[in-house]
């Protein structure tokens, strides 16, 4: 979770100041995400807190972050105007719950995706804060009104989802329950932004947010093409790759649109484009079972085409090649 304090100026009500004190101080869980934000909030000069109720975890992740800090040293990747040492001795373990939410104005929870162990997290977390205390959770598709069901004051609880992982990709999608207040919205805004991340804001909740929607639709649409026999595994990979992914890693759909007509823009994009772009769309086939045969051979033939040391990256987060430690690209860490 993740722990912030704020200086707020004198209000009884859910509304938050958006200027940050010179007490600045965070929690998270040790777990992968958990660890990412850690250094995405260090690297802001937040101190940091790390919770884990399994002995030893917390410590175990200051450990790997000491590490990765000085990989990005190394390789000139580190973010924010505080060294790595510093960065590092911003951040401390603890096993007790209570005591590290004292004192906490926005708590992150970064457990993982059961609503019944996140329930458990916000009604111990709950009873152990002010109600002014915004409860936020890294979420990647289940929506606030079920992760906050059993929290009371559900004014102050929001969605931050980040990107995995959020020290390299720096999209936060914040997602509000119906019943969150807007300044709470704003405030947890003006934090993302504070510690150099990139946040947007959905208006209001939807299955899957606003990324892994697009996300998946693309995914479904890949699929289709290469189980019908259209496309192999590697080249519809390329049509992202070498494509679109170029594209839109600069300017997304709607701004290509706008930039791709004369006159009036994007009106005189769909006036030519217009029926052509429902035909295609009207020739979607159905949403894939993503199971069976066709997992297995599309898995077969992307094991062979991933290189090794992609693989290892995945896994273990970094790379040494001719004994020297390499940082990992960004590229490289989208894989995960």
């Amino acid at each position: 979770m993740i722990q912030v304090n704020f200086n707020i100026q004198g209000s009884s009500s859910l509304c938050f100041d958006c200027v940050f004190s010179d007490i600045q101080q965070l929690c998270c869980f040790s777990g992968l995400i958990g660890r990412s934000w850690a250094m995405v909030f260090v690297s802001g000069g937040y101190r940091v807190k790390i919770y884990d109720n399994k002995p030893g975890h917390a410590s175990k992740a200051i450990e790997d972050i000491s590490e990765q800090l000085k990989e990005l040293k190394q390789a000139n990747m580190l973010r924010g105007s505080l060294s790595a040492e510093d960065q590092l001795a911003l951040i401390s373990s603890h096993e007790d719950l209570k005591g590290t939410v004292e004192g906490a104005f926005f708590i992150q929870e970064c457990v993982f995706e059961d609503l019944q162990a996140k329930h458990s997290v916000f009604q111990a977390v709950e009873s152990l804060v002010g109600e002014r205390v915004v409860l936020s959770t890294s979420t990647s598709c289940l929506q606030p009104s079920q992760v906050f069901l059993p929290v009371q004051n559900k004014k102050r609880c929001i969605v931050s989802h980040p990107v995995n992982p959020p020290y390299y990709v720096r999209l936060v999608e914040l997602v509000p329950h119906p019943d969150t207040e807007p300044s709470v919205v704003d405030s947890t805004f003006a934090l993302m932004k504070e510690v150099g991340q990139v946040p947007v804001r959905l208006r209001r909740e939807i299955d899957g947010f606003a990324l892994n929607r697009v996300q998946y639709a693309i995914i479904a649409e890949a699929w289709r093409l290469v189980k019908d026999g259209i496309i192999s595994v590697e080249d519809i990979d390329l049509v992202m790759t070498e494509g679109l992914g170029m594209r839109y890693a600069f300017i997304g759909p709607m701004e290509t649109m706008h930039l791709n007509a004369q006159g009036k823009c994007l009106e005189d994009y769909l006036k030519r484009y217009r029926e052509g772009m429902k035909r295609v769309l009207s020739s979607f086939g159905p949403v894939p079972e993503f199971s069976g045969e066709e997992v297995k051979s599309i898995n077969q033939v992307s094991v062979c085409l991933l290189p090794p040391y992609r693989t290892v990256i995945v896994i273990a987060g970094r790379k040494h090649i001719n004994g020297k430690t390499n940082c990992i690209s960004q590229r490289d860490f989208l894989c995960s």
